[in-house]
């Protein structure tokens, strides 16, 4: 078993989506129970409690929930942590859908291993409780996961940011900088290792060499995923490290929001930019991998991974067991606990107007 502690528009195609989740969910192998296997009204609430808005996805999940759920038939109560991200905000939020009587509880948790509480008194009160995005960890009383496979982001990461090196400069060594995620984001451990099981091998061989030295993921975290952070951590290490014409050729950042700080403390430095990878498909650094500055970044599609949690809940309020593919990976430090995993994808600027092909947003900034 590989232990993870796992640790974001409108309403408009949300019920397309819906549809084919259904569909394809009818295809899918293996299957968990559920929290009782006893189902729900038609029109139950489900409460959704989700972390401040730091990124487009979170906005966007939001505005998905509440529109698909509704659609669905269900009352939707979709509430958003403080922008402090303290846990306190959605602890109490927590609680408050349980006292209303919520059926299920989607959690994309603000602090992962401080929910154990709030996820018991759900499970006392009845309610299936699904993590969704980020696992909820050191608790028996979280029922499934959903999320991508952020393991697999973290090594879709490392590989673009030795690819991109590689286009750029075919022979090492490579010189460069990580970064990683909020350390109150399981999340970010798992991108992070993600990302090393390609990179450490080439650090240990000495084809690439972390600049500063600093490769420990308590030293490259970034506290609440803030970009005035990442910035401040570039701008010294630039000015500790990469005096004197040392060149920097690839920074490991894990989201865009990072990434584009990353590139703002380089262009204010006035260094050649390196190659720089992200997460998110965030329309700014959609629109800077376009530009050639940013790298690349990762498509998860938030419209995809909410209409699979609609669908998730869809078969709880009938009392089937909802499809799963993975009982092995994701233990959290109570449990096993059944995941469904979907597919994230490395978008470069050579792939990025396949990737976003249906995506009415994304897809006029690649013509």
């Amino acid at each position: 078993m590989r232990r993870l502690t796992i640790r974001g528009i409108a309403a408009v195609g949300a019920a397309a989506l819906l549809t084919l989740g259904t569909a394809c969910s009818n295809e899918r192998e293996g299957s968990a129970d559920t929290a009782d296997g006893k189902g729900f009204a038609k029109d139950a609430l489900v409460g959704v409690a989700l972390p401040a808005k730091t990124s487009e996805n979170w906005v966007l999940a939001g505005d998905l929930f509440t529109s698909g759920l509704k659609e669905a038939g269900f009352k939707a109560d979709v509430q958003y942590a403080g922008a402090s991200t303290t846990v306190a905000d959605q602890q109490a939020q927590i609680s408050s859908m349980v006292t209303k009587g919520a059926k299920v509880i989607v959690i994309g948790a603000t602090d992962a291993s401080q929910l154990a509480t709030q996820v018991a008194q759900a499970k006392q009160a009845g309610a299936t409780v699904l993590a969704y995005d980020r696992l909820i960890t050191n608790t028996a009383d979280v029922d499934y996961y959903i999320a991508f496979d952020n393991f697999k982001v973290g090594r879709l990461q490392g590989q673009a940011l030795v690819d991109g090196m590689k286009a750029k400069k075919p022979t090492g060594p490579w010189t460069v900088e990580l970064f990683s995620g909020s350390p109150d984001d399981n999340n970010s451990k798992v991108f992070f290792d993600g990302a090393m099981d390609v990179l450490k091998p080439l650090i240990d061989k000495g084809d690439i060499v972390v600049g500063s030295g600093q490769t420990g993921i308590k030293q490259t975290a970034i506290q609440g995923w803030k970009a005035e952070i990442a910035q401040q951590r570039m701008d010294s290490l630039l000015t500790s490290t990469y005096g004197g014409g040392k060149t920097l050729d690839g920074v490991l950042s894990p989201n865009d929001t990072l990434a584009r700080a990353v590139l703002t403390s380089v262009k204010g430095a006035g260094k050649p930019i390196p190659v720089v990878t992200g997460q998110d498909s965030e329309v700014e650094s959609v629109k800077s991998i376009m530009a050639g500055e940013q790298y690349s970044t990762i498509n998860k599609d938030t419209r995809k991974l909410v209409a699979e949690t609609v669908n998730m809940v869809k078969s709880l309020q009938k009392g089937d067991k909802p499809t799963i593919n993975d009982t092995k990976s994701y233990d959290n430090g109570a449990k096993v606990v059944p995941a469904y995993l979907l597919p994230p994808v490395i978008v470069t600027k050579d792939n990025a107007a396949e990737s976003y092909a249906g995506d009415p947003k994304l897809a006029p900034l690649t013509k």
